[in-house]
């Protein structure tokens, strides 16, 4: 079965050869944190370098609004860095931005009263609430038919378009980036590394993980040699809990935050090699 990996440039992100890579685990709207994170990465970012956010920048904390303005705000702090390209800022799509996305489609959704329902329980209503909306009125359309829900989903697109560049970061999300070759080399060893959200399900190619990226998380302790041409996968969030952590062939980042931890930054040569690892 071929990788589609390099033919979607729309879905991954090939970070090239960077100098360092600064990997910021998920973030659950926690603007303080950020910035103070923030302030730790711009004393020390260089051109050549790479910021990749690992999904989960919103959801769960109800200060949506404020990070995401932060987001934007150091994105073009860094960009007016001599040297600095748009590219060398990378935003990974995480469960919370997957399940807003698909808010915003529910009228499209057969059975959209059960999907709000389980998107609530998993931590959306937080990022519902920032951009104005309610979730008994969620229902209510629900109840009310196709019609009705398109014009509340509306309403809240209108919401996420009132706030400069939070439309144009939502729809700019990848869903994994890497250094190396995907297939590997053609002496068969493993190099690079690979960002993800949640996990990957080693049992499937990299161009043919679907949503493995952000619900596969159960899968990624069963990782226990280099998966692909990857020396190392990375990701920002796990959904046991089981905070951060270095394995011989994974990193987990995810400290807790937005769940009462710290934010959690690692710097990663391209090799996959973890240089540094520092929580505010």
């Amino acid at each position: 079965m071929p990788d589609h990996a390099s033919t979607n440039p729309q879905k991954f992100v090939d970070l090239g050869r960077p100098r360092r890579i600064w990997a910021l685990a998920s973030l659950h709207a926690q603007p303080d944190h950020l910035h103070a994170m923030h302030e730790v990465i711009g004393a020390r970012f260089q051109p050549g370098d790479r910021l990749v956010y690992l999904g989960n920048l919103i959801g769960r904390g109800p200060r949506v609004v404020e990070t995401v303005d932060a987001l934007l705000d150091f994105r073009r702090a860094l960009l007016s860095m001599r040297g600095m390209l748009a590219e060398d800022i990378v935003y990974l799509r995480g469960g919370q931005e997957e399940m807003w996305q698909k808010l915003l489609q529910l009228h499209f959704a057969p059975n959209p009263r059960e999907v709000l329902e389980w998107m609530l329980r998993q931590g959306v209503e937080a990022t519902l609430a920032a951009y104005g909306g309610v979730a008994e009125q969620g229902m209510a359309a629900a109840r009310g038919g196709t019609m009705a829900l398109s014009r509340w989903t509306q309403a809240l697109r209108a919401a996420v378009q009132a706030h400069p560049g939070h439309e144009k970061l939502f729809s700019s999300l990848k869903r994994a980036a890497y250094t190396g070759n995907p297939a590997g080399n053609p002496a068969g060893e493993a190099g690079g590394v690979l960002f993800v959200n949640a996990g990957i399900d080693p049992a499937r190619p990299f161009g043919h993980q679907g949503d493995s990226f952000w619900w596969g998380g159960a899968a990624f302790s069963r990782i226990d040699a280099p998966y692909g041409g990857f020396r190392r996968v990375v990701r920002g969030y796990d959904p046991a809990r089981g905070g951060a952590r270095v394995e011989d062939f994974t990193a987990t980042l995810d400290a807790g935050c937005g769940q009462g931890g710290p934010l959690v930054c690692g710097v990663l040569a391209p090799s996959g090699e973890i240089l540094e690892l520092f929580q505010v």
